[in-house]
């Protein structure tokens, strides 16, 4: 890869509002993820992602969800859980036409019940869309 075509890529995940000392927990890994983008958002946080088995906060989740992974609402709902107050959430799903793909329509749906905002959505690679989720200001938590 050429040094262009990675920072093209780190800018991607800058883009997408990874920063440096994050902890980012990754959800739903297989192999057929990105794995430019997983690199990209390592070199944008300046380490590993950590993966499901993480039993502190992060500050944001990346979660691949394929159509044949169960229910939408109920996964991003356990996303949550693992998320520090005011993180957001970058659910990768397969394009139109890959395997897995999952509807416009069941991702806004499943954001809604799950009290999550759909901020933008992306090219996140050749398979990948991506929708940057986050909690609502209004509905974040007191501490």
């Amino acid at each position: 890869m050429s040094a262009t075509a990675d920072h093209a890529e780190t800018n991607l995940a800058v883009r997408l509002g990874f920063q440096p000392d994050q902890v980012v927990q990754e959800i739903g890994y297989d192999d057929d993820v990105d794995q430019e983008l997983r690199e990209a958002i390592e070199t944008a946080i300046g380490s590993e992602l950590v993966d499901e088995d993480y039993d502190d906060v992060a500050d944001a989740v990346v979660l691949w969800f394929r159509e044949d992974d169960g229910d939408l609402t109920d996964a991003l709902v356990d996303a949550i859980t693992y998320m520090e107050e005011g993180g957001s959430i970058l659910l990768l799903t397969p394009k139109t036409g890959r395997d897995g793909y999952v509807e416009p329509s069941e991702i806004g749906e499943a954001a809604t019940t799950a009290g999550l905002s759909q901020t933008k959505s992306i090219n996140a690679g050749k398979d990948w869309n991506g929708s940057r989720l986050i909690t609502p200001k209004g509905a974040a938590k007191k501490r």
